[in-house]
């Protein structure tokens, strides 16, 4: 699939002058720009404009929106959960103002305002916004990738999700195979990491490998992303790493 920007406009039912700014502040940029200035979008930029979308309809600012999607552990399917329980509380909250406007309907009279309470909604968005930001917020490693990631087009985020993929695959594999955390095998396969790490987004200390090697199964999420590779690859790899920075 290749889009136009008229087209893509018209299929996401945004307007085109949106789709330029977006472009503009570096949220979503066309996946390749002719010499002649026309735009065009592909399935994985619209799967990313999908994700933008989403967020406005949960009211995040585009700022807040972009740095997410620039955090270097993005998981769509962790994102996607998040979105999924926001929309449901709205989808509860609008059941809620439904039933009222049916008992008014009826000629209740019923002085209920509780229907109309959006506390629950702001206080989840909250929190996923707090995560976020406190996870790779106003960080030394944050502002690095920041800078570095904002030129990459969709064809760099795709290399990059492919080879941090591989290495995911090579981490199951060797744990599969009985090797390890310790071993040499497992050891240059952190080595690997940490330089995909440092050659794409910031550099990955010792101090912050060791930091990303306890969250990998301190954070259940990361758990469950990383373990979709095999099972228990994330605790292999959290042991590999901790073997690593204690050298």
């Amino acid at each position: 699939m290749r889009l136009t920007v008229s087209e893509t406009a018209k299929l996401t039912n945004i307007s085109v002058r949106t789709l330029h700014y977006y472009d503009e502040i570096g949220l979503l940029k066309p996946t390749d720009t002719t010499e002649a200035g026309y735009r065009y979008y592909d399935e994985e930029a619209l799967a990313v404009l999908q994700q933008i979308l989403l967020y406005r309809e949960l009211d995040f600012p585009l700022k807040e929106i972009k740095d997410m999607l620039s955090k270097p552990d993005y998981d769509r399917q962790e994102a996607l959960a998040a979105h999924k329980s926001l929309l449901l509380l709205k989808i509860e909250r609008l059941r809620r103002l439904t039933g009222l406007v049916d008992s008014m309907m009826r000629g209740e009279n019923t002085m209920s305002f509780q229907e109309f309470d959006m506390h629950e909604i702001e206080e989840a968005k909250k929190k996923y916004a707090k995560e976020a930001k406190e996870r790779w917020g106003d960080t030394e490693a944050y502002c690095e990738s920041e800078k570095k990631t904002s030129g990459y087009g969709e064809e760099k985020w795709k290399a990059l999700n492919e080879e941090m993929s591989d290495i995911f695959r090579e981490f199951a594999e060797c744990a599969q195979a009985g090797e390890t955390p310790e071993g040499s095998r497992a050891a240059g396969l952190v080595e690997r990491w940490r330089s995909h790490i440092t050659e794409n987004y910031y550099e990955c200390t010792l101090e912050i490998l060791e930091g990303l090697g306890k969250m990998y199964v301190g954070d259940g999420r990361f758990k469950e992303n990383i373990d979709q590779f095999g099972e228990h690859t994330a605790e292999f790899m959290s042991r590999a790493i901790e073997s690593y920075c204690k050298r």
